[in-house]
């Protein structure tokens, strides 16, 4: 809704070369298409001369910029996403399926044909200047992220945060970007008075695994470097071990939980790989490709912890699995955040200090 496409019809069969540096092997239509379009040469070499996957991006139009749930197993009940697409191309990234709904794939479309919301800031102003809102935590990072790329240019999500500190309102921003120490001044300045945490999340300590994994997020060294500074400038930081996958990054939750701890971080949390739509297949396209001899053990045990399904849904288990795998990744992650001191206290951010933005034409107060 509210978004125009700049772009050329959907591609699938991805030759390596055209999506290097990209996440998803390939760019099949979205489930809602009433046609599949596949790239096939006739013989006549037509393909060979086809250009590489670059970055493009679109405009959204929407009216509205706070979007609302209701899902019991989550901690807010709304957020803003900046962006529609990621350019991070993380493969296994639940978020992939929305680009659907845009006529698009959630393949290589997702991580390639990117809409941005550059009046985003106005809007927020507007909404939080409504006489029935009621300031609660807006979580910013929850399904793209705000800091991907891109943002180095457009600075959409600091013109968010600007307007989020003008208002004195809560936010609490997950990235994988070390992009987001650029505006430690502004999160510094809204942590002192209890507005303001980060969270990063940090897959694995593998530099290989995550150049394959998450092509174009920042290194783990970086997001480590990125929660140090974080800490180190008195914001509330938290370290997602997101997402584990068996067979492939579990063995690293407590070496992440002890290098997120030596560098400041109080919170920690995380969340197992979760498959839903076409995810399924695009991870498992991508687990073929590179880790071949461990496709059969990741699922096998995926659908131990899935009750034996390829997903769960279910609101409650969807985040950490069910079964006795998943229950012993559980007990891992609690005995060395005990051990390492973390989750001793959950920073609980205040709307305490909202002040409501003065609304276009508003006559403003003598007192």
């Amino acid at each position: 809704m509210g978004a125009t496409s700049p772009f050329p019809p959907i591609e699938a069969a991805i030759d390596r070369q055209r999506r290097r540096g990209r996440g998803a092997q390939s760019n099949d239509s979205g489930r809602f298409e009433a046609e599949a379009r596949v790239a096939f040469d006739d013989g006549w070499q037509s393909l060979d001369e086809l250009p590489p996957f670059k970055t493009t991006v679109g405009l959204d139009t929407a009216r509205k910029v706070i979007t609302r749930n209701d899902s019991p197993d989550i901690g807010f009940d709304r957020s803003i996403n900046p962006y529609r697409g990621c350019e991070h191309g993380c493969v296994y990234c639940f978020a992939r399926p929305t680009h659907a709904f845009l006529g698009l794939s959630p393949g290589l479309d997702f991580e390639s044909k990117l809409f941005a919301k550059p009046d985003a800031p106005a809007l927020l102003e507007k909404e939080l200047a409504a006489s029935d809102y009621e300031p609660k935590m807006i979580a910013i990072g929850t399904n793209t992220d705000p800091y991907q790329p891109i943002e180095r240019d457009s600075k959409i999500m600091r013109g968010i945060l600007e307007v989020l500190e003008r208002a004195s309102h809560p936010v609490g921003i997950v990235t994988k970007s070390a992009l987001v120490t650029r505006d430690i001044d502004i999160l510094s300045r809204m942590a002192k008075r209890n507005l303001a945490k980060v969270a990063l999340s940090v897959t694995t300590l593998d530099p290989k695994l995550a150049r394959s994994m998450e092509p174009r997020a920042s290194t783990p060294a970086k997001r480590l470097e990125a929660l140090r500074q974080l800490s180190d400038a008195g914001i509330p930081t938290t370290v997602m071990v997101a997402p584990v996958i068996p067979a492939l990054n579990d063995m690293e939750i407590e070496r992440i939980l002890d290098a997120a701890a030596h560098a400041g971080v109080k919170e920690a949390s995380y969340v197992l790989l979760r498959l839903p739509l076409e995810v399924r297949d695009l991870f498992r396209e991508w687990l073929m490709a590179n880790y071949p001899d461990r496709y059969r053990h990741v699922f096998t045990l995926i659908r131990d912890m899935r009750g034996g399904r390829d997903y769960d849904s279910q609101w409650g288990t969807r985040m950490k699995g069910t079964g006795p795998i998943a229950w012993m990744i559980g007990r891992r992650f609690e005995i060395t955040c005990a051990k390492l001191g973390l989750n001793k206290k959950r920073v609980k951010l205040t709307t305490d200090h909202f002040a409501r933005p003065n609304r276009a034409g508003q006559q403003l107060s003598l007192f």
